[in-house]
Order: C-alpha cells, then structure tokens, then sequence
C-alpha cells in the first residue's frame, strides 16, 4: 500500500504547492498594502505543507518540514513579535510599547514595501507563528490518529 493519493492528485499537488507558497509569502509581504497580513499569509503557507501531508503522506511532509524546525520557527516568530513590541520602547521616540519607531525614523514612500515600518516584520513574525503552529497541530493530529468504534464494539 502507497502513502498518500492517486497519482493524479500527486501530481496536480506537485505543480500547484509553489504557487501557493509564494502566494502565502505574498499575502505576508504586501499585508499592510492590501487585505492579508501575517495571520493570513501564515495560514496559507501552513496550507502548502498540509496540501503535501495530505497528497504525498505524513513521511513525505516531515521530510520537508521536520517537527523540530517548525517548533523552531514557531518560537522566533513569537520571540521576534516580542522584541519588535519592546524596541517601541526602547527606540521609539515616544517610549511606548509597540511604537512604530522604523516609520518614525524613515518614513519611506507611501504604498511602498517599507513604508509601514515595523508593520512588515511584525506580519513576517505572525507568519512564522502561525504557519509553523497551524502545520504542527495538523502533523500531530495526523501522527495521533483516533480511530472510531461503535458503542459495544470490541478493540
């Protein structure tokens, strides 16, 4: 018995999983620009990898995306969250927490990459969490998987 689905499905997941993740990176990049963000952007790139557990199989999926790199990743994402809220206080000129002090300092052109400041490292930290939380609960829930017996049905 083979891991994961029909070979067409293998197929169609190998041609469109790129796409999705640079559409994920997209939606993270360009998040203060247009609807998205880091939240969203972090769903769809955790979607790519769910995408290939589901086509390809669980050991496929790991082989890509192993359970202690996205532990790790889904820890920087909350750690660099945490330091782009502190330098507010430390580098902003106001002295608070959260302050947009990159805009402050550089303000860029409007509707340009850089012109929301740490806005864009904060949607990349989002997306590190998100992404790597949402395909670690997904790869667990597919390590652990529960079978159903009816009531009165023996193991």
């Amino acid at each position: 018995m083979s891991n994961g689905m029909t070979p067409i499905v293998k197929t169609i997941t190998g041609w469109v999983k790129g796409f999705i993740l640079v559409f994920g990176i997209y939606i993270v990049l360009y998040g203060h620009l247009t609807p998205g963000g880091g939240f969203a952007g972090g769903v769809i790139i955790a979607m790519t990898f769910v995408l290939i557990t589901l086509a390809f199989g669980k050991d496929e999926a790991l082989k890509r995306f192993r359970i202690g790199i996205a532990s790790e990743l889904d820890s920087v994402g909350a750690l660099m969250f945490l330091v782009i809220a502190l330098l507010g206080i430390a580098g902003g000129l106001g002295g608070t927490f959260f302050t947009n002090f990159i805009a402050k300092s550089n303000p860029g052109e409007p509707y340009s990459l850089m012109s929301a400041g740490t806005i864009l490292l904060s949607n990349i930290a989002i997306a590190l969490k998100v992404g790597s939380s949402l395909f670690l609960v997904f790869i667990l829930l597919v390590m652990t998987k529960v079978l159903y017996r009816e009531p009165g049905e023996k193991p």
